[in-house]
């Protein structure tokens, strides 16, 4: 089991450096900076109380469905993190580069992507179409986690699942 653990963990740094050694590059660094706030607090909340504000019908039972799952995945965010404890990879690899002031608290699994991803489950589910759009913006949140060194795929790829599985029983729950 320890091989297998090991295996992962050494893909994950691989895949890691693959990402972040673009770091350096001017227009990636805006474009996935100014792309990773997508995930964050800030403008998550905003976006679902906007929409919830000046939707009607069944707009709005999507914009509350979003809301509630943004809402409920953070609890599972939050117990993951403390049931495991992993430190970020700039703090763990030395050659990842990384914004100044990043976070600390620990990177399994990624709130900004559990959180675009929560919400734009059910925007998905409502609309298909609207997932040509919705899907590459919560992958390229994902990969601005992993690019800014703040996050390992493994923390992305678990994110996204929380995420998707706290929109799609949101959905399922108020749409349904």
């Amino acid at each position: 089991m320890m091989k297998i653990i090991d295996a992962v963990y050494g893909f994950d740094c691989r895949l890691l450096q693959r990402v972040n050694r673009h770091f350096d590059k001017k227009l990636l660094n805006l474009f996935f900076r100014i792309l990773t706030q997508f995930g964050g607090a800030d403008i998550t909340i905003a976006a679902v109380f906007l929409l919830i504000v000046i939707s009607s019908g069944e707009p709005r039972l999507t914009a509350i469905s979003s809301a509630l799952a943004l809402s409920a995945s953070h609890i599972p965010v939050h117990v993951m993190k403390q049931l495991f404890p992993r430190k970020r990879p700039y703090l763990m690899i030395e050659s990842t580069k990384f914004p100044a002031n990043p976070l600390q608290d620990h990177s399994f699994p990624s709130g900004h992507t559990t959180a675009i991803f929560s919400v734009i489950t059910p925007y998905i589910l409502a609309y298909p179409q609207l997932g040509l759009v919705l899907i590459p913006l919560g992958m390229c949140v994902g990969i601005s986690r992993i690019y800014l060194g703040l996050h390992y795929p493994s923390d992305i790829l678990a994110g996204g699942v929380l995420g998707t599985l706290s929109g799609l029983l949101c959905f399922c729950l108020l749409c349904l």
